[in-house]
């Protein structure tokens, strides 16, 4: 069984920052890509960025240039370091892994979330 856990959300000032983190666990195959995604007001779930075992990452319009997604070379700590930070990014921040399980198929997990709050 795989696990991812977050952590890192805190009450920030607006133009603060902030650095999410996910660590995983539980043996697996491989990963394809793992992403970031939060949860707005109206509980939507909004796609925030991607990092790809390709190399490819990818960053909703909102974030670009303010947040930047890594993982650690094992793969296994994923981060979402946040810049310049707005009350809008406010949100419940979910990390997701898309890997190859060590029974060879290939499945999503998510994790529990960790809450950021941009506020005066």
């Amino acid at each position: 069984q795989v696990h991812l856990k977050e952590s890192g959300g805190d009450l920030v000032q607006p133009g603060g920052s902030l650095r999410l983190s996910c660590v995983r666990s539980g043996r697996i195959r491989s990963v394809n890509n793992m992403g970031w995604y939060r949860h707005g007001p109206g509980g939507e779930r909004v796609f925030v960025a991607s990092i790809h075992s390709d190399g490819q990452i990818r960053y909703a319009e909102s974030v670009k240039g303010r947040f930047t997604i890594s993982w650690d070379t094992d793969k296994k700590v994923m981060y979402l370091q946040m810049n310049n930070l707005k009350p809008e990014d406010t949100a419940a921040y979910y990390c997701n892994a898309d890997v190859v399980t060590f029974q060879g198929s290939r499945r999503t997990f998510g994790g529990q979330g960790t809450q950021v709050t941009v506020s005066s």
